[in-house]
């Protein structure tokens, strides 16, 4: 993940920064860290300067004074577009957190909303709209008569979705990512919002879909809750989440994503009143050359009796 490109507002601050990129693009992080603490002495109020101050130093090894940084991009920007918390909470230096910093998501969308589907798709071989639209199709063949995409980025399952709903309707909580979407012309609707305080009124759907999204919320109880209230009874939700390895229901991993257990799906699908059609391993995407592994879920919400 590239750093956000903003400026200290300060060139002398900015000159300096942009050496340390260089010394820590060569490896050298320890020197690298010393250049932009002193670009920082020209601009302390610079979040973002902190913010990578604390990456470098955790590159060094000095982890007590990257949680300093951390906990200085964190005082002077306490909405958090950096995630400096995540940060704390994966070395070991912060409180563990069931979701990350809204703010955090939506900053780290915008930024990459012009070559997001070039990096997902073109180099990073992304293929779960595909995988989600064949288990749909598996799961109830033909049509739905309104879909809602929450997550729906750039409109990469929408595109899959749409020969197939009479209404389509994307929730997404950044802007760039919405005009993106907005451009592909698939949607009959779009609305900026923030999944982890969702809420939906109108027409209910009989398709829910969250493809790649519920790795940014944690904690699955609320969303999962909220999808079973707006969903039509008979209704799927049809959406993926990456595999923990390790135990537990969910954990924050080093990519700031985070990953669910088999078991912690099932059982809170089962507790919101869905039956699971499909739960199938998948290959979600490339991460440092390296597959991410995940589920792809698709799960019917129970008739009212």
């Amino acid at each position: 993940m590239k750093p956000l490109q903003t400026t200290s507002g300060d060139l002398n601050a900015d000159r300096r920064a942009d050496y340390a990129e260089m010394l820590f693009a060569s490896g050298d992080h320890a020197a690298a860290a010393e250049l932009l603490l002193g670009a920082l002495e020209l601009a302390p109020q610079w979040a973002m300067g902190w913010f990578r101050l604390g990456e470098m130093q955790e590159a060094s090894g000095r982890l007590d004074l990257a949680a300093q940084a951390w906990r200085a991009s964190l005082k002077l920007d306490p909405a958090d577009r950096q995630g400096a918390a995540l940060k704390l909470q994966l070395t070991g230096k912060g409180p563990v957190a069931t979701a990350p910093p809204s703010a955090f998501v939506e900053t780290l969308f915008d930024h990459y909303a012009e070559t997001f589907e070039d990096m997902l798709v073109g180099k990073l071989h992304y293929r779960l709209p595909q995988v989600l639209d064949t288990a749909i199709r598996e799961a109830r063949p033909g049509r739905f008569r309104l879909a809602l995409d929450l997550g729906c980025g750039t409109g990469l399952m929408g595109e899959r979705l749409r020969p197939i709903v009479d209404r389509l309707e994307g929730v997404d909580i950044s802007a760039s990512m919405l005009r993106k979407a907005r451009a592909k012309g698939v949607y009959d609707a779009l609305t900026k919002a923030d999944l982890q305080g969702f809420s939906h009124s109108g027409e209910r759907p009989d398709l829910v879909t969250s493809a790649d999204v519920l790795i940014y919320i944690g904690a699955l109880e609320s969303i999962v809750g909220t999808v079973a209230g707006l969903l039509a009874d008979g209704g799927l939700f049809a959406f993926s989440v990456e595999s923990l390895a390790g135990k537990g229901d969910f954990a924050l991993q080093p990519s700031r994503r985070y990953a669910h257990s088999d078991d912690y799906v099932r059982r809170t699908l089962l507790a919101n009143g869905f039956s699971i059609l499909t739960l199938e391993p998948t290959i979600i995407r490339q991460d440092r050359r390296e597959p991410v592994e995940g589920l792809a879920v698709v799960a019917r919400k129970a008739h009212a009796d």
